[in-house]
């Protein structure tokens, strides 16, 4: 079964220097009936204005993945961490036993616009680390990208949960297709332009639930990127 979650669907909290979309419940946003998909609990597009961004704030027993459209995001944290994330890098922090971070725009003309995610780990009190990597278009184009999985293959970066996470930029006409084993599903979040999965369109924003299915056929309808959950 494939179920849509179109974009304007989601929560949504405008801060002035924050414009926020939320997939599941998150902060002020509470809906019983997307709490999350699985171990996916948080999908949020964050649109940060320059000179702008997040405050040192704590997490603990999460593992955090950052996907970043455009512009760039200044990233701290209390791991000793400093880094800049750009389009085409992904990050991933594991909060475990707690850590403190910001992410701010340290630019005075662009605002950065980025996917934060957020998987629950398999194991609570986890040792606190972070890894970046990455993926350039031409990784993406036309294929899925695995660009995170719980063994780090292929050069993914390492998330501590049977999870694995693929990325794609299709033109139309061009399809990819990932088979799912007995039992998962999968989460299909077109991050920009329009991809189409049985037979709809979705944009940017739109998601799509896959349950019972043994294949995922996402197919490119104009330019879009899109980011494909194969989840236990």
């Amino acid at each position: 079964m494939i179920t849509l979650r179109r974009s304007e669907e989601r929560g949504h909290a405008n801060h002035g220097w924050l414009n926020s979309y939320h997939t599941f419940s998150f902060a002020n946003y509470y809906d019983p009936r997307h709490m999350g998909f699985g171990p996916l609990r948080v999908i949020n597009e964050d649109r940060v204005q320059p000179g702008q961004g997040f405050g040192t704030h704590p997490h603990r027993d999460m593992e955090i993945i950052s996907y970043v459209l455009e512009g760039a995001l200044e990233h701290k944290d209390s791991m000793g961490t400093g880094s800049v994330i750009r389009p085409g890098d992904v990050q991933r922090m594991t909060a475990g036993t707690g850590v403190t971070h910001s992410e701010f725009n340290g630019s005075r003309s662009e605002l950065v616009h980025f996917l934060q995610i957020w998987i629950m780990p398999e194991e609570r009190n986890l040792r606190p680390s972070y890894e970046q990597k990455r993926f350039s278009d031409e990784d993406k184009r036309g294929k899925l990208r695995l660009i995170a999985s719980r063994d780090g293959r292929e050069g993914s970066v390492t998330v501590h949960q049977d999870a694995s996470i693929y990325a794609t930029i299709l033109g139309t006409g061009e399809e990819v297709r990932h088979a799912l084993s007995p039992g998962r599903s999968a989460w299909v979040h077109v991050a920009r332009g329009e991809i189409e999965i049985d037979g709809k369109v979705l944009r940017a924003g739109d998601a799509a639930s896959v349950t019972g299915e043994g294949e995922v056929v996402l197919k490119g309808h104009g330019d879009g990127e899109a980011l494909l959950f194969d989840l236990s």
